[in-house]
């Protein structure tokens, strides 16, 4: 089946990568032109613009878009400008969910399909898949399915349908109508940010459960250990997350990853702690306050990336003030 790709990232360029390897024809077009020689090198047909793509694609034309949910609504625009009753845009990007809604009310008035495709996989997505969670005009999705089938972790696989949850076990699925691929894709960012969470916490109190290095690490006063003999541990993070790999409840891509990461750099001196977000997360406790839906885990989760950022220090500040105020509390010194 014949795709535009629009956005050759981390992800869109690997995404060409794995539907050309499953013997589709993808025409590709990115701001940065190095970015389309590498792929017409690998089987892609190149474009030199986005009229330039529109016109090597054949009717009707499917143009999928890899970019930043800031850019993404004036793109798709752009593109259904230049289209045709009959052909699609497909958002892959980490759009809000509402964006798509919109838009895809917008483009049906001349007949131009709109389908919000939350794409999971990172930077992995080439060799195990990408799970898609779609939302849009069921017709659209079905004419769309050679494409959505190889992108997922089940192509090449003999996976039948489930009575059930249809084409799940494949790794994608049709959530709804427009809006409904980019709502579920936004929740489970918002679950993943949780996911991160719990783990980070639990293997810093393995790393601080060792009475000796916090007697050198941390002051004191302010926090103190009242029964240090049962804190005489020396745990291999490393190794216990590789343990919890096998078997273990809590095992997961995100701990393997993990694992990973420790054996390479048990300390993790490479990173500095700072987490960004990329609004995923805000859009989810914005639906579950709108919703009233009690969401305390991934509020936590997302508000400890803020604090991440130093966004924390001047409440810090205010704190430390109080307490000098009321008892004559010294602050202590870094």
């Amino acid at each position: 089946m014949q795709i535009g790709m629009v956005g050759l990232g981390r992800m869109g360029g690997n995404m060409v990568r794995r539907l050309l390897k499953d013997g589709h024809d993808c025409v590709v077009f990115d701001v940065n032109q190095e970015n389309v020689t590498a792929l017409v090198k690998e089987g892609a047909t190149g474009a030199t613009s986005p009229d330039d793509l529109v016109s090597k694609l054949a009717k009707p034309r499917a143009i999928w878009l890899m970019l930043p949910a800031a850019i993404t609504p004036k793109i798709a625009r752009d593109f259904a400008a230049k289209l045709e009753r009959g052909d699609a845009i497909i958002d892959g990007g980490n759009s809000y969910y509402r964006d798509a809604i919109d838009l895809a009310g917008e483009f049906a008035k001349n007949g131009i399909d709109y389908i919000d495709a939350g794409t999971s996989g990172g930077v992995w997505g080439l060799e195990r898949g990408y799970s898609l969670m779609i939302g849009g005009a069921e017709d659209a999705v079905t004419r769309l399915d050679p494409i959505f089938a190889s992108l997922a972790p089940g192509a090449g696989q003999n996976i039948a349908n489930d009575p059930v949850t249809g084409t799940a076990p494949k790794g994608y699925l049709r959530c709804g109508p427009a809006g409904a691929g980019h709502f579920v894709k936004m929740v489970h960012n918002g679950i993943e940010y949780g996911v991160m969470a719990a783990y980070a916490e639990g293997l810093n109190i393995l790393k601080s459960a060792d009475a000796g290095m916090r007697e050198r690490e941390v002051d004191a006063e302010t926090a103190p250990l009242a029964t240090p003999q049962y804190y005489q541990f020396d745990i291999d993070l490393p190794a216990v997350t590789e343990v919890w790999r096998h078997g273990s409840v809590i095992g997961s891509w995100l701990l393997d990853l993990t694992a990973e990461a420790l054996r390479g750099d048990p300390d993790l001196d490479g990173y500095d702690g700072r987490v960004s977000d990329s609004g995923e997360g805000r859009w989810t406790l914005q639906a579950a306050v709108e919703t009233g839906v009690p969401a305390p885990v991934l509020s936590s989760a997302l508000f400890e990336r803020f604090s991440s950022r130093g966004e924390a220090e001047f409440s810090g500040k205010v704190l430390s003030a109080m307490r000098h105020a009321f008892g004559g509390h010294q602050e202590k010194t870094k």
